[in-house]
């Protein structure tokens, strides 16, 4: 076999593969990225035996047909250093030797037999199928992919969930502490499912979808989808499992509005945060009309900090804590100028939302309290 490629493109889309496979592989020959010439395409795939990435490269000067496993690694190395030439590769079917040829020089190296990698999954006949606006899907998985657990002994908190209505997908993600619910109605895909996608997934899928007016195409069963978008092909293994009823926590009833300009109280928590136990991250907030009063105490170290905000704040006086890192993790994930936090009780969650409703999107996040001493 051989084949001329463009070094850029061939290297940007073995950069976006080698996000799928793992650094510890239990099957040796996921190591590799697999070639594969299809016409006047080169199909590049990696795996980790539960993620399958797949792109495509256009190449020239084709001569054979077939596929070779590499060692991802070393053709990563080669043409990180290379990119910006016009690359040559001749393959030996037999011996699986390669012989990559650049401007100046070439190097050669072997490959691995392409029959020991394995396939993809096939979905069933009866699978289902989805079509959604990129943009769509990239909004959700943005709002959604700060709040997904790392804690492997809930398996099901560790990927975002996607529930399927009939007018809207609803994209939820938890870890206990911070909870968001993101609702987009742009298309209605007129059915009716639910899957759980694992993290690492959605974070393979957050960087590489486009933000322009791209269609993605969703094939799935109750076992994993395949995604298709652009020149890649992205299938998972969803998480087996029944996601919480996220509704029953998110509250209903916060009788009091703090309104605030979300810069400022970002910037005012990452001072405070400083002084904060780094053990639970406590920041304690003193809601008065008017203001609101944030503080830390570090009783190991003796520190302590305090700093006043304007506000717009209607309610009963309160002291509430909360956990200050993930309380910039929530805002800096919002987009709105100035943010709501509604609560009712020191005892009960925050409600965090924007003041002005986006047509066809709604953005809830909540996290819960902790003891103030």
């Amino acid at each position: 076999m051989r084949f001329n490629v463009e070094g850029k493109a061939f290297q940007q889309q073995l950069q976006a593969v080698s996000k799928v496979i793992s650094s510890k592989n239990t099957i040796k020959i996921l190591d590799n990225f697999l070639l594969r010439i299809e016409g006047d395409r080169l199909s590049i795939t990696g795996s980790d035996s539960e993620n399958v990435l797949t792109a495509y490269v256009a190449i020239m000067d084709v001569e054979g047909e077939g596929a070779i496993a590499v060692p991802a690694k070393r053709l990563l190395e080669i043409t990180k250093e290379i990119d910006n030439q016009p690359l040559q590769f001749y393959i030996n079917d037999e011996t699986k030797e390669i012989d990559l040829r650049f401007l100046n020089g070439h190097f050669s190296f072997m490959g691995v037999d392409a029959n020991d990698y394995p396939l993809c999954r096939e979905l069933p006949a009866d699978h289902l199928r989805l079509e959604l606006p990129s943009r769509m899907v990239l909004r959700g998985l943005e709002n959604t992919w700060f709040a997904v657990s790392t804690e492997t002994s809930r398996p099901v908190m560790t990927g975002i969930y996607w529930d399927i209505h009939e007018g809207d997908v609803t994209f939820v993600s938890s870890d206990t502490h911070k909870l968001v619910k993101y609702v987009n109605s742009e298309k209605a895909p007129g059915m009716t499912a639910s899957f759980i996608l694992p993290g690492k997934t959605s974070n393979i899928l957050r960087s590489l979808l486009p933000k322009d007016e791209y269609d993605i195409r969703i094939s799935f069963d109750s076992k994993g989808g395949l995604f298709e978008f652009g020149d890649y092909f992205l299938y998972s293994v969803f998480i087996n499992g029944n996601y919480p009823n996220y509704n029953r926590v998110i509250p209903t009833e916060n009788p009091f509005s703090l309104v605030a300009d979300r810069a400022s109280l970002i910037n005012a928590l990452r001072r405070i945060n400083l002084f904060a136990p780094k053990s639970s991250s406590l920041v304690v907030m003193n809601l008065q009309p008017g203001e609101v009063i944030l503080s830390a105490q570090d009783l190991d170290y003796g520190t302590s900090a305090e700093e006043r905000l304007t506000c717009e704040y209607e309610g009963n006086s309160m002291v509430v804590g909360f956990n200050g890192v993930f309380m910039v993790e929530i805002l800096s994930n919002m987009q709105d100028e100035n943010i709501l936090l509604r609560l009712s009780d020191p005892a009960r969650p925050g409600l965090y939302s924007g003041l002005e409703p986006k047509e066809g999107e709604e953005l809830v996040t909540i996290q819960m309290p902790m003891q103030v001493i």
